[in-house]
């Protein structure tokens, strides 16, 4: 199999060493700087913003599979570009990536469908939103929500009214994050406990991955502002059977019914972001892709041939791919921890180019995968940083307490300047 991977970050990483692992796959092909990368691919020379570009790159090069990381890629499209010219794609319609594309389209879809959520109120206007926000129907801390794609920095959670109308202002007004705050959603904020639970779909049958936690906020007990994640990690038993049968029932499979319903049967991973409360799980959100870093932590326990997977759910033929692996493909019982080094300052502004040292030695530890999330190659031939998530520095091993002890081993193990990293991951259940 010739494979494409588009994406850059660390879950595109875990993704290409999962691939490279297969038998089957003879070569992969990438669009990026990333050096982890690079390392295991050739680069294809098209840009990926360019949704033809890389669909006519696809079919030219007769690549068998093109697995799609990011969000913007299927929301402007890609996984259509791709169906139009007969090449297979991990990765939903533009119709389907709707569900992470417009946080309103998600809104009102869960609320066509009776999926549980928060209470919430959609606006494009100053005066209204602040109105919702001070009106005590959703109380504090409120969530304010841009519509659109904002790469993990759309969702503020303020503690007050003060924060509430700042965030407002500086999407509404400012826009901060031009267009993607064009809409708000304004909701309750649920309290519970917040998990993720990812399933492949092949449009008609699904297959649900173990769970994974991650850890958003910046700074250690959850405090600071929210990013793209942290750290994480998956260990078996962070959901009873019971919780799970009303994950499945009550968000997973109407989901997925509702998506075939409206002429958008969904392919590839449906991300379910949820906070388990007392009445129950709740979605807090759609992505229509693997999250990162909870990539980087379920793939490692990942023991099946994840091409072949991947192949069968571009196909449609998810069912006769799992038959291989009753009930599911096959998922170790270990455990994988994660922990985000990132660039000082992130999620704000960060400096680049700092020199990376210690990365071979830290995978010299056993069970020890460092996932490249921003970084790059220098004239020298040397990695430095180019991101504001830098590592993912991942650890599997027998328990949680084995595989997040090490994992903090091999980050003692790197160094670049002005880097940070939270030292709770793993330690909240």
């Amino acid at each position: 199999m010739k494979v494409f991977v588009i994406g850059s970050g660390g879950r595109e990483h875990a993704l290409v060493w999962s691939l490279a692992r297969s038998p089957f796959v003879k070569q992969i092909y990438s669009a990026t700087a990333n050096a982890g990368i690079l390392k295991r691919t050739r680069p294809a020379g098209v840009s990926v913003g360019d949704i033809n570009s890389i669909a006519e790159f696809a079919a030219r090069e007769k690549i068998d599979l093109v697995v799609v990381g990011p969000e913007q890629p299927l929301v402007d499209g890609l996984a259509d570009a791709l169906d139009r010219r007969g090449v297979a794609v991990f990765g939903p319609s533009r119709a389907a990536a709707r569900l992470e594309g417009s946080k309103v389209f998600a809104k009102e879809f869960m609320k066509r469908h009776n999926i549980p959520t928060a209470r919430h109120h959609v606006t494009d206007n100053v005066e209204d939103a602040i109105t919702a926000v001070t009106g005590g129907y959703f109380g504090f801390p409120v969530v304010v929500k841009a519509e659109g794609l904002a790469a993990g920095k759309g969702v503020i959670i303020a503690e007050d009214e003060a924060q509430a109308q700042r965030a407002i202002e500086d999407l509404l007004i400012s826009r901060k994050l031009g267009e993607a705050g064009a809409r708000l959603v304004i909701e309750e904020c649920l309290a519970g406990r917040e998990l993720s639970y990812l399933v492949f779909s092949d449009g008609k049958d699904y297959a649900p991955m173990p769970v994974a936690r991650d850890h958003k906020r910046a700074f250690d007990d959850d405090r600071g502002p929210n990013t793209g994640g942290m750290g994480a990690f998956s260990t078996p038993g962070l959901l009873d059977a019971r919780l799970e049968r009303r994950i499945v029932s009550e968000v997973v499979e109407p989901t997925l019914e509702a998506a075939r319903a409206e002429g958008f049967p969904f392919r590839g991973v449906l991300y379910c972001g949820l906070m388990i409360t007392a009445d129950g799980p709740k979605a807090l959100e759609y992505n229509v892709r693997f999250g990162d870093p909870e990539t980087q932590a379920i793939l490692r326990r990942f023991d099946g041939d994840f091409a072949e997977i991947a192949l069968a759910v571009a196909q449609g033929r998810l069912s006769n791919a799992q038959s291989r692996w009753p009930p599911r493909p096959l998922w170790s019982d270990e455990t994988a921890t994660c922990v985000v080094m990132a660039s000082a300052g992130y999620p704000g502004d960060y400096s680049a180019g700092k020199t990376i040292t210690g990365i071979d030695e830290a995978e010299r530890l056993d069970g020890v995968v460092v996932f490249h999330a921003g970084t790059k190659l220098n004239v020298d031939g040397e990695v430095e940083t180019a991101g504001g998530r830098v590592l993912g520095v991942t650890a599997r091993a027998t328990t949680l307490e084995e595989a997040t002890s090490r994992a903090y081993e091999a980050v003692g193990k790197i160094q670049f300047d002005g880097m940070r990293y939270r030292r709770d991951i793993g330690a909240a259940r």
